[in-house]
């Protein structure tokens, strides 16, 4: 089965495509509950160091519990209703039950998933880097949802991200790798590097405004892309990561009347930043130092 996948590019990639908009569905899931899930335990947490009594019992709310409902009537979804995007078009974007609408949110996560999941394949091959790449690819997607609604980034995902890169660097010297495996000590200088850049920015913007400009959430990303890519890639990441969140914040600005006091993750770009550095990284760096005459 891997050989007829490893010959056949455009099969892999089709399949992985499809699986992705599968796991599309599930991010869904994630990006809405796991910050309730978060504030739900928070507030428990603050009740019992107040000495203050607990809320009264509530249905459990997991990943898993309850079944998925409609927000509005809360007629459960049944199966068919849930079939990633294809539901959405059958359904024209309501409610089968009060036609409320479906937010587009819903079939965007899960086509942005299996679009980046069929590249990751296309372009890694069938290989233990593409696993690992998905595995990535699909937390990011993740981050950038729960970030984009909460300016939040869980260390739920970020530091077991961060733990798995490192630990994937161990296996550098039995995979002939330069795409995604790197040696252990890249690995480690990178998680450093990533998260001291960002901390140092912090730091000095704090000191010299008097106001935070980022989340402790975003150096723990940087540090979990640079236990995977390595530090080499970090520069890149920086710098594609700000220049993307300038023309977004800028445009949204002045076509959207973002008022400029207010808040805009950095985490989205950061995430899409290191996803293109996953891929293409290495002949960015190349391509640039070419045209620099610097090789």
């Amino acid at each position: 089965m891997i050989e007829t996948l490893a010959s056949n590019p455009w099969l892999l990639t089709a399949i992985v495509f499809i699986f992705g908009l599968l796991v599309g569905s599930f991010l869904n899931v994630v990006i809405y509950r796991l910050p309730v899930m978060m504030h739900k335990q928070w507030r428990k947490d603050c009740l019992e160091m107040l000495e203050q009594p607990a809320d009264p019992e509530e249905e459990a709310f997991t990943l898993s519990r309850p079944r998925s409902r409609c927000p509005k009537c809360s007629t459960p979804i049944s199966a068919w209703q849930n079939i990633p995007v294809i539901s959405y078009l059958i359904l024209k974007g309501k409610c089968a039950h009060c036609s409320t609408p479906i937010s587009r949110r819903y079939p965007a996560v899960e086509l942005l998933t299996g679009i980046a999941s069929a590249a990751v394949a296309w372009h890694l091959g069938a290989t233990p880097e593409m696993l690992a790449g998905l595995g990535l690819t699909w937390s990011l997607i993740a981050l950038t949802g729960i970030d984009i609604d909460h300016q939040l980034l869980p260390d739920s995902i970020t530091l077991p991200l961060l733990w798995v890169g490192l630990a994937l660097s161990l296996a550098y010297p039995q995979v002939n790798s330069h795409v995604l495996f790197i040696d252990p000590v890249t690995a480690i200088v990178g998680a450093m590097a990533g998260y001291l850049s960002l901390w140092s920015v912090y730091w000095l913007f704090k000191i010299t405004t008097g106001k935070e400009g980022m989340g402790y959430g975003d150096f723990k990303l940087l540090a979990a892309l640079g236990a995977w890519l390595g530090w080499q890639l970090l520069p890149l990441i920086i710098i594609l990561s700000a220049l993307v969140g300038a023309v977004v914040g800028i445009a949204m600005i002045v076509l959207f009347r973002h008022q400029a006091s207010k808040p805009i993750p950095f985490g989205p770009y950061l995430a899409a930043a290191g996803w293109i550095a996953l891929l293409w990284g290495d002949q960015i760096l190349e391509t640039y130092l070419q045209l620099s005459g610097l090789r």
